[in-house]
């Protein structure tokens, strides 16, 4: 089918499969799913352009130690909740809790940045102690982040959707929610369910792509998403999050042409590159680089924090895809990736660069004290533009 333009209908993928030649397809064109139909945005919390400083949510100590330190750490992955098999995400947990005690204070992330399905399968209120409370009742730094299609999906209609979502991430000042049970962790403040989080060294721009398979942006956020690219700082990282991906080499979801094109349409128009993209939806790890315009761009799939439920990549000619690898799109290389554990994401941000390390955890069957590894890591020179 040909591919429609951002916003025309509710989407499906068609089925991918690899080309005769043995390579792969890492974009899909949406279908019409009715089981995913888009739903109407909440009512923002706060007031446009719906932005959050992070020191409006860490002590001003913690912002001292970033600016006398140079640098900031924090933990970015999506697709946490266990919904069906708790396990997972314990380790995965487990593994972040550790990073939040090294000896060094400024190696410890200072927040988690979650890129959406914080609760299967429906964004219930009934489900935030069991997939979000309580498994993280031990993480002893701020979580913020993005809701992904789990989060604003419906089975009870009487409840608008993301409702709990913004109960638990949007409300007006933080207080303990009914869902947080026992955990004492309270509700983060962030202004809508896309907003913007304005950093020392980096600006999050984090769109939410809805319900439907491939994602959906209605017109207002496709403006702001616009204007967030215009005005976010020259002298910072520009980081663009959201759920669904534009690239992805697995057999299950893989990338959303629609996204590409939205975000594509929104560099063309303010001439304003994002230094690295970020998304989850696909339950595995996966690093590409995209050249455009002479600089190296990150495009980060990273949703494998905890859903049972892994996504294994294609096998071109049926075999496993040595990286790095070069694919159909123009520009675009497989640098690395990982589908056959859960892991998560450690970054660490300067004024110079961006680093990013992606760790896997031992699976439930094997010792889960047993140290995360070190699968993939990469430097971004902020003024180079280049990856390494």
């Amino acid at each position: 089918m040909s591919q429609q333009q951002p916003g025309s209908s509710n989407r499906r993928y068609t089925l991918n499969r690899p080309s005769a030649t043995g390579s792969i397809v890492i974009q899909r064109t949406p279908e019409a799913l009715p089981s995913q139909a888009r739903q109407p945005l909440p009512t923002p919390t706060g007031q446009p352009p719906y932005h959050l400083a992070l020191d409006n949510v860490l002590t001003p100590a913690q912002m001292q130690a970033i600016s006398a330190a140079g640098k900031m750490v924090f933990h970015i992955v999506g697709d946490t909740g266990g919904v069906k098999a708790p396990q997972s995400q314990e380790i995965v947990v487990m593994h972040m809790d550790t990073d939040l005690s090294v000896t060094d204070p400024t190696a410890r992330p200072v927040f988690f940045y979650h890129l959406g399905d914080v609760v299967y399968y429906y964004g219930q209120a009934s489900e935030y102690y069991s997939q979000f409370y309580e498994p993280y009742m031990h993480y002893a730094a701020p979580i913020l982040g993005i809701p992904g299609n789990h989060d604003g999906d419906l089975i009870d209609t009487s409840v608008p959707s993301l409702a709990a979502f913004v109960e638990n991430f949007c409300a007006t000042t933080p207080h303990l929610s009914t869902e947080s049970g026992d955990s004492g962790r309270d509700t983060m403040t962030q202004p809508n369910v896309y907003w913007t989080l304005d950093t020392p060294f980096i600006t999050f721009v984090g769109m939410y792509t809805n319900v439907p398979e491939g994602g959906w942006v209605d017109a207002n956020q496709t403006a702001w998403l616009a204007s967030e690219l215009t005005n976010a700082p020259q002298d910072k990282a520009l980081i663009v999050a959201m759920h669904h991906p534009i690239y992805s080499a697995d057999v299950y979801h893989s990338g959303s042409a629609y996204m590409s094109q939205l975000l594509d349409n929104a560099i063309q128009q303010t001439n304003r590159i994002p230094d690295a993209v970020f998304a989850g939806h696909v339950h595995n790890y996966q690093r590409f680089t995209r050249s455009l315009n002479g600089r190296d761009i990150p495009y980060i799939v990273a949703g494998a924090g905890g859903y049972w439920n892994l996504h294994y990549m294609m096998q071109p000619q049926g075999q496993p895809i040595q990286t790095p690898y070069p694919m159909p799109n123009a520009g675009v290389t497989l640098e690395s990736y990982l589908d056959n554990r859960h892991g998560y994401m450690r970054m660490e941000a300067t004024a110079q660069t961006l680093k990013g390390e992606y760790y896997s955890v031992p699976r439930p069957q094997e010792s889960w004290n047993a140290p995360a590894q070190l699968v993939d890591s990469f430097t971004l020179d902020l003024t180079q533009h280049k990856v390494s």
